[in-house]
């Protein structure tokens, strides 16, 4: 029986082998006729005979599909036995009533024969398809593993699929934004692969968003979408007049099928994301290095720099335009400075190396110290400082709050003018469990395009240009992984009562000091023993 043949339906099978289930039917029973006449002529009893026809309606049963011809083989039988071996011969008629017993067992026992034949060929049958079908997926599975890329599982799938259900399959992929890629791949009757243009997506993409069921009907093609961890990874196409004659253990087979190439899939997209993720943690890992080694080497031309330009400006007037240029100088190595701060800063946050030491500390001293370094670098700008009349004690890292605060106040002088207001507030919050900063300006505010993006690495505004203002993105970056670290939050938002911008942290008032101390010594210890 050909491939195409075993595809097909039990229905439209049986209708081909009708006529020679029909004669094999015919054959056996005129052989045991035959041979029971034969049996007569010799003289053994009429028993012998009834065997005979039991015998040739196991072998219609064993040769046929179906209960029906096992029955219908053993109704004939025991009709062809009354016609030929009992009296009066050539006739359905008997004179002896003990042949009604006999009619009966013999029409039971063949009953029961072909049947119990007919229930074990089915069964072997079953068995074997099941067998099939387990080589099949095996088959899929071992080729799948061996797929590098989404386009080798594609191929695979239509390859195999194709082949154990006997149709064109098609499998078109889905590219890394979710939507279906431009064309798909189809095996022709012929047993070639091509490539096909992919007509109606916007349809297709409809169907599919809307399925209810395991499939979605086309006018071409039976869709059956693959799923993977992170939605659909690819459809597996199947003509519709094919398709639609599936019957369920088809269908159960095709599912099985689609879990294998879903699987696959899933692998293909883990290991591509696991090898760009090596690749960004190399990358980020040389970048880290190269801009601690430059930072390292500009802190001490940059303290030349900053002492030099201070002697300049104390051996000089404010009318020498000298003063003006010694001026200018440190005020960009003092930015420059602070900026390689940030460098290794960030450095140190991303390798781990960056710890917590926190010690009860007043709020009004840290955000003091802050005001008084940022003073130094913008005297221009009057800062105005709210703070509670009790002292607030809040557990901290003095120094990196403190580098927090500068952070802010020199992104708040950046963007205000000289006139304008720049206040810094501390407070606990309406619970009593945080301490809650804010830093506000009267500048141009955050635009709404940066809002969601400013505590980024290296983000900077893309709605202004880009030298209009000093900085490369990393002070708030580090200033929201810091306050992360204390376990607070930090967000900003533009004001509410007019121009400005709002900067808003908080740090818990109450910490598991042990547990930290813990954390702290065991990155002492690795750290020492890598140094």
């Amino acid at each position: 029986m050909s491939r195409k043949e075993e595809q097909a339906g039990p229905g439209a099978r049986d209708g081909r082998l009708w006529p020679l289930y029909t004669l094999e039917t015919a054959v056996f029973l005129l052989s045991a006729t035959l041979v029971g006449m034969l049996f007569r002529k010799i003289g053994f009893k009429e028993t012998n005979v009834v065997l005979l026809y039991i015998l040739a309606v196991f072998i219609t049963s064993s040769l046929t599909r179906g209960y029906f011809w096992g029955i219908l083989a053993s109704v004939a039988a025991t009709l062809t036995f009354n016609y030929f071996f009992t009296r009066p011969y050539h006739s359905l008629q008997f004179y002896d009533a003990g042949y009604m017993v006999t009619f009966a067992v013999m029409t039971v026992v063949a009953f029961v024969t072909s049947t119990l034949t007919s229930r074990k060929k089915e069964n072997a049958e079953r068995a074997l398809e099941k067998e099939r079908e387990t080589q099949a997926l095996y088959r899929l599975t071992s080729r799948l593993t061996e797929a590098k890329e989404l386009s080798d599982a594609a191929e695979t799938a239509v390859v195999i699929i194709s082949d154990l259900l006997g149709c064109q399959a098609a499998c078109l992929c889905y590219d890394e934004k979710g939507s279906p890629e431009k064309t798909f791949l189809q095996r022709t009757e012929e047993g070639t692969l091509v490539i096909k243009k992919l007509e109606g997506e916007e349809e297709l993409k409809k169907r599919l968003g809307q399925l209810h069921t395991s499939f979605a009907v086309g006018p071409e093609f039976y869709d059956w979408p693959v799923y993977g961890g992170q939605g659909i990874l690819g459809v597996v196409r199947i003509p519709a007049e094919k398709a639609a004659g599936f019957d369920d253990a088809q269908m159960v087979f095709l599912h099985s099928m689609l879990e294998c190439v879903a699987l696959a899939m899933d692998r293909i997209l883990a290991v591509r994301e696991q090898a760009a993720s090596q690749q960004q943690m190399q990358q980020e890992r040389y970048r880290g290095n190269l801009l601690r080694a430059i930072s390292h080497d500009l802190r001490t031309p940059l303290s030349g720099i900053m002492g030099t330009s201070e002697m300049i400006m104390d051996m000089s007037c404010r009318e020498d335009p000298r003063y003006e240029l010694a001026l200018g100088i440190h005020k960009d190595a003092v930015w420059l400075h602070g900026m390689v701060e940030n460098i290794l800063g960030l450095t140190r946050l991303q390798e781990g190396r960056m710890m917590i030491r926190r010690q009860e500390e007043a709020a009004e001293e840290i955000v003091g110290g802050a005001v008084a370094r940022m003073a130094g670098r913008a005297p221009e700008h009057e800062i105005q400082v709210e703070a509670p009349e009790e002292v607030l004690m809040v557990p901290m890292d003095a120094r990196l709050i403190m580098q927090v605060l500068i952070n802010l106040l020199d992104n708040a002088v950046k963007h205000t003018d000289v006139t304008q207001e720049i206040r810094v507030t501390v407070k606990k919050d309406s619970r009593g469990e945080n301490a809650v900063f804010t830093i506000a300006d009267r500048g141009e505010g955050i635009a709404a395009e940066d809002l969601p993006n400013i505590f980024q690495t290296f983000y900077t505004s893309q709605i202004k240009p880009v030298d209009s203002r000093k900085g490369i993105g990393l002070g708030l970056t580090i200033s929201e992984s810091i306050v992360r670290q204390h376990g607070g939050r930090m967000e900003a938002h533009n004001r509410t009562d007019g121009p400005g911008a709002e900067f808003i942290f908080t740090l818990p008032l109450k910490t598991d000091t042990a547990e930290e101390k813990a954390v702290n010594d065991g990155k002492e210890q690795v750290n020492g023993t890598v140094s």
